[in-house]
């Protein structure tokens, strides 16, 4: 686990930006606090910040070259099978000088090309520098639980695990106007764009190979889109057994490291199910919880400790107050190279910091609910696609509810939100209704946010044109929604949802502490498993996640089954008129707003009395916008600070 930075210069003005490798790679220090290595070879150059996982000796510190030299590795992950893969290579003559997962990648690679991508277990962002082709090699893993951003131009590619690292080496900051309309509607900016024009992610289950500026991307993995043949016709009992055999796999390979591992816990049964799965196999498990102590509708810490008694774990509650949670966030938030909106990385960057104190790798629930339809929404997207009774009365009961008081803050508020919430979306097709679900804010409502000077101010390079270009993009976003069957809004969630949002930000939120977190339900084996059963095993008219709670049913506490899911959402209402008050007011200032030329001043001017004077709004829009504008500050003085060196 670490951060990893490159350059691939195409010529002598592009390698000038080799002085600034050093730089890109103490951008990624907070990822890898235990060693730090740079590579310098021809117009090509790796760095490497360390954090120390498997073989915590100095033989695994990276860039890490072959014995013959001519291929150097830089690799942020963990792969699993590493020794099994070590083994066949062994028995292939190849001699080891290190008992690190790094080297037997390297020679991985080297041996089987490409196609070592399909042998590992594990996640992964990783580049191969080959010195004889003058050659890049550069792969993400299945999923996209690893980042990989990089940077294209006619002079030079650039490559990081963060945006910040590619920043360091001063290229052009241009702003991505498109990116700027997708990021209000999803809180995030979908892969394979960025906020920036020339910078891109890496998209997940695909990598990449440079020689020269021939730059060629292709996919390796996605998940099945129809049943594998060992998983045909399998019947719901069976498909319960095989469930926690390969979770069980799954959780003994996410064991393995040379460090303290323990599990987030939350109480929920993803997170449970691995706990107890775990608690099989280590002694004294370490898990953690977060309680809200000023926030009790939310708080689910009383299952997390019947979980952590039943299974013997040696469980610490971390008790937030929501000034522990409002302080978070003026640590946080530059960590996230481009805006990132979704509220709850805050919660995740306190447990983060307060569990890496006792531990370095823990394991999570996450994936678990995109798998195997966990959220409210699947719920509503199932009875909208079945119709019946109940769907058309809440269909036909739209003007009762938005005459409702609508939050999260509540029982009763919450429902009547997800009331209406189905209700509206019932009047949409089933590609409209998933964007209607994905997003903050309907299209009619963000073209008002924007000043008129807009598409003229040089900061954003573009035309009206780029309304195509917006339009283009949604298109890729619904591309997986063919309304053939409930199974796709499940893929094209684990294709956009949860790289997008849910990964990256327990990815950037744990690693800005150093911390690792695993995800057991992500293993590829079981999301093949997963795509490979009817819709009717995840899902009913009344049942979320119907084979993960049937399958752990006689092994997790009673108590936690027939319970409403919350969710949370950071209580940031309150904030806004206390404690952050004053950081809106410098983020909204009227001489600030007209002068950045990107929001229409009678819209902001309207918002910001909305915060003070009223109850009444949503504040995840607005903080969307606190987000975007604290990014936006700090930007602007990045580049004067360039500027005046």
């Amino acid at each position: 686990m670490c951060g990893i930075t490159g350059i691939y210069a195409f010529n002598e003005i592009g390698r000038f930006s080799m002085i600034n490798l050093h730089l890109a790679n103490e951008a990624l220090a907070h990822r890898g606090p235990d060693a730090a290595r740079l590579f310098d070879a021809n117009r090509t150059g790796l760095g490497h910040r360390r954090l120390s996982i498997i073989d915590l000796s100095s033989d695994g510190n990276q860039p890490m070259s072959d014995a013959s030299g001519r291929f150097t590795i830089v690799f942020n992950g963990e792969i699993y099978n590493y020794k099994t893969l070590r083994e066949d290579l062994k028995a292939k003559g190849i001699v080891f000088h290190s008992a690190s997962d790094t080297e037997v990648l390297l020679y991985a690679y080297i041996h089987y090309q490409e196609k070592c991508l399909d042998k590992l277990h594990g996640f992964f962002a990783f580049a191969v520098y080959d010195k004889e082709e003058d050659s890049i090699f550069i792969a993400r893993d299945r999923l996209g639980i690893k980042p990989l951003w990089y940077y294209l131009d006619e002079d030079k590619f650039l490559f990081a695990s963060e945006p910040n690292a590619i920043l360091a080496y001063r290229i052009p900051q241009i702003i991505d106007r498109t990116s700027i309309f997708q990021y209000f509607q999803l809180h995030y900016v979908p892969a394979p764009y960025t906020i920036f024009k020339n910078m891109y992610k890496l998209l997940q289950g695909h990598y990449l190979t440079l020689k020269g500026k021939d730059l060629q991307i292709k996919r390796y993995y996605s998940p099945p889109t129809a049943p594998l043949p060992e998983y045909k016709n399998l019947s719901y009992e069976a498909a319960q057994k095989k469930l926690v055999q390969l979770l069980e796999e799954s959780v003994l390979e996410r064991l393995i490291a040379d460090v303290p591992v323990g599990a987030f816990l939350s109480g929920g049964v993803d997170s449970s199910a691995i706990v107890a799965l775990a608690s099989r196999h280590t002694k004294y498990l370490n898990t953690f919880s977060v309680g809200y102590a000023d926030e009790p509708f939310f708080d689910e810490t009383k299952y997390a400790r019947l979980v952590a008694e039943k299974f013997g774990t040696n469980h610490t509650v971390f008790r937030l107050t929501n000034d522990d949670l409002f302080e978070a966030i003026f640590n946080l938030l530059d960590f996230f190279g481009e805006p990132f909106a979704d509220s709850s990385a805050i919660p995740v960057f306190v447990l983060s910091q307060r569990t890496k104190k006792k531990i370095t790798v823990a394991l999570s629930g996450d994936g678990g609910d995109e798998l195997f339809a966990g959220y409210n929404k699947y719920l509503g997207e199932y009875k909208a696609r079945e119709g019946g009774f109940l769907a058309n009365i809440l269909k036909n009961s739209l003007p009762l509810l938005e005459k409702l008081p609508r939050s999260r803050g509540g029982y009763f508020p919450n429902k009547f939100r997800q009331l209406h919430r189905f209700a509206e979306s019932m009047q949409k097709s089933p590609q409209e209704r998933y964007w209607y679900l994905s997003s903050f804010i309907e299209e009619n409502e963000l073209w008002k946010m924007f000043s008129e000077n807009l598409t003229a101010h040089q900061e954003f390079s573009g035309s009206i044109s780029e309304f195509l270009t917006y339009q283009n993009r949604k298109k890729e976003f619904l591309q997986y929604i063919e309304n053939k069957n409930f199974n796709e809004v499940l893929y094209a969630d684990v294709q956009t949802l949860l790289p997008n949002d849910m990964l990256h930000k327990v990815d950037s939120m744990s690693m800005a502490h150093a911390l690792e977190v695993r995800v057991p339900f992500l293993a590829h084996q079981l999301v093949n498993f997963a795509f490979s059963l009817p819709a009717s095993y995840k899902i009913d008219g009344n049942r979320k996640k119907r084979i993960v709670q049937d399958a752990f049913k006689d092994i997790l506490p009673k108590e936690l089954y027939h319970r409403p899911k919350h969710g949370f959402d950071v209580p940031l209402a309150k904030g806004f008129k206390t404690v952050l008050k004053s950081w809106i007011n410098q983020l909204l200032d009227e001489d600030f707003i007209v002068e950045q030329k990107v929001f229409n001043p009678e819209y902001i001017k309207q918002l910001k009395k909305t915060i003070f004077e009223s109850s009444n709004f949503d504040q995840n829009h607005i903080w969307a916008v606190l987000v975007f504008q604290h990014w936006w500050k700090r930007l602007r003085l990045d580049i004067e600070a360039k500027e005046e060196d």
